[in-house]
């Protein structure tokens, strides 16, 4: 729809709305294929994964803790609290 709005037509947003989920299925039999070498990786890439979408999270969704003169302060002191919450939940079980 986003396509569609910028005045591409119908058939090129299809094509590359199709496209851009073409990459899925392509990385699952990567995956699959690579699994003996990727379970010892695994946590380390879910963790990256996870710090990558609360980034996002942070940075785009929430632009409010951005405005000013001093936008990074919003950001670290998330990270500073989701340590803090990880440190209190592996401490007190």
């Amino acid at each position: 729809m986003p396509l569609k709005s910028e005045g591409i037509s119908k058939t090129k947003a299809f094509l590359y709305g199709t496209l851009s989920g073409v990459v899925e299925p392509i990385g699952a039999i990567v995956t699959i294929l690579l699994t003996n070498t990727i379970i010892q990786i695994l946590p380390y890439l879910l963790s990256f994964s996870a710090g990558a979408m609360i980034y996002v999270v942070v940075e785009e969704l929430i632009p409010e803790s951005h405005g000013g003169e001093h936008s990074n302060i919003g950001t670290i002191g998330v990270a500073l609290g989701f340590v803090i919450m990880m440190v209190l939940d592996t401490a007190l079980g």
